[in-house]
Parts: structure tokens; C-alpha cells; sequence
């Protein structure tokens, strides 16, 4: 299975179950601040490749967020939150014995911009873009080997940038909701050594997230 397969299933399921707890209510959409936070699961992946489930790392994020209608049921919706993004690897190192893993984390300034449209007044869907900012990273493993590096950002790609689409449901003041990212900036930073250019590490940012938020207004 692959994590863009597992997003599809679980936002199938998300929507199902929404439905059946909303009621027939007009679906105008109102200006709103408020604070949110969720549960990541992020991954990497590269050219040409398939994000692998096996790799999840789990992680958080949270911050504030404002919707600001443009018609009875469309908002522009930005937020600006810190996020934890990265990889998880299991490792078996024939050459320098040792088993275990390692975690590949990315802390990141986050700015995603949506644009969200209530279906019904309890039930919206959401898309669009979003911007990134690393603030901190590291790795860190455990196994027969234990050890925790801060990696100099200097060395990987500061900005990230991708899109974004999800379901959310409003509970008011409460709201849940499932969202995908998808990212489209390497993560590492392109760089030439001995007239031989590469990227390490040559991937890019996938994260699937499910929130809660507490409009303040």
C-alpha cells in the first residue's frame, strides 16, 4: 500500500462518517480566528518514486488560522503554523555492524493558503498551497547504535513548498479534519564536489494530518 492510497481510503471513510453526523443547515461560511493542532504522519520521496508506509514518522503540528469569506459559501483560509515533517528508516549495516533507525526530522515554519468551500454549514472541503520554512533538523537513531546530530540548515533547502487538499468538520467552536500535503521542493540542497553535482538527501516532503481547532470568535 501507498500512502497516497491509504490518504484516498481514509478520506473516503472521513466523508462517510461526516455525512452521517451533519444536519440539513444552510451552508454560509463566516469570518473566523482560532488556534488548531493535529497528529502527522510524514514521509519522503523521490523522482519517480512511491511514498513507502514502511518509513512513517509520526509528529505534530500547530498554530493559528483565520477563514475570510469571498461568498456565502467560499473562504480564503490561511494559517500559519509549525510543523514536524521528515522520514523513518530501519537500518542493517553489514559493513559497520549494527541494526536499528534512524529519524530523519525536519521542523519547519509552515504557511498554508486554502481555498475552502462549505458543502453544507457543518461540512467543507479545502485546497490549494502552501509555503515552508526549516527552522531545525536532525537525526537521530536508536537500535545497537544510539546517536542524535543537529544538521546544519545551511546544508539543506530552507524553503519547501507544495500543495494541499482535505475535509474538515465543524462542530462549533470544535472542528475536525484530514488533510493531505504534498510537496514538490527537494528537501536537500543541490551542491557539486569533485566536478560531480548531486542532492542529498534527493527527496521530497509527503505528510498526511489529522486536526482539531477552536475557533476564537
Amino acid at each position: 500500500m501507498k500512502m497516497q492510497n491509504n490518504f484516498l481510503c481514509a478520506l473516503t471513510l472521513f466523508i462517510s462518517a461526516s455525512f452521517g453526523m451533519l444536519h440539513a443547515q444552510d451552508n454560509n461560511v463566516n469570518t473566523e480566528f482560532g488556534v488548531k493542532g493535529g497528529f502527522n504522519m510524514s514521509n519522503l520521496y523521490g523522482s519517480g518514486e512511491d511514498v513507502n508506509d514502511n518509513n512513517v514518522l509520526y509528529g505534530f503540528n500547530a498554530g493559528v488560522y483565520a477563514t475570510l469569506p469571498i461568498s456565502d459559501f467560499v473562504a480564503i483560509q490561511p494559517e500559519v503554523l509549525f510543523t514536524t515533517k521528515g522520514a523513518e528508516l530501519e537500518y542493517d549495516n553489514v559493513l559497520s555492524p549494527g541494526t536499528g533507525n534512524a529519524k530523519f526530522k525536519l521542523n519547519y515554519i509552515e504557511v498554508p493558503l486554502l481555498v475552502r468551500v462549505n458543502i453544507t454549514k457543518n461540512f467543507n472541503v479545502h485546497a490549494g498551497g502552501y509555503a515552508s520554512y526549516l527552522v531545525s533538523s536532525k537525526v537521530t537513531g536508536s537500535g545497537d547504535i544510539d546517536f542524535d546530530q543537529n544538521i546544519d540548515t545551511d546544508d539543506l533547502n530552507k524553503f519547501d513548498a507544495g500543495i494541499a487538499a482535505g475535509v474538515g468538520v465543524d462542530f462549533d467552536p470544535i472542528s475536525i479534519g484530514l488533510r493531505y500535503n504534498y510537496g514538490l521542493t527537494t528537501v536537500g540542497k543541490e551542491r557539486t564536489d569533485a566536478g560531480i553535482t548531486y542532492t542529498v538527501p534527493d527527496a521530497k516532503n509527503s505528510n498526511l494530518t489529522l486536526y482539531l481547532s477552536y475557533k476564537l470568535n
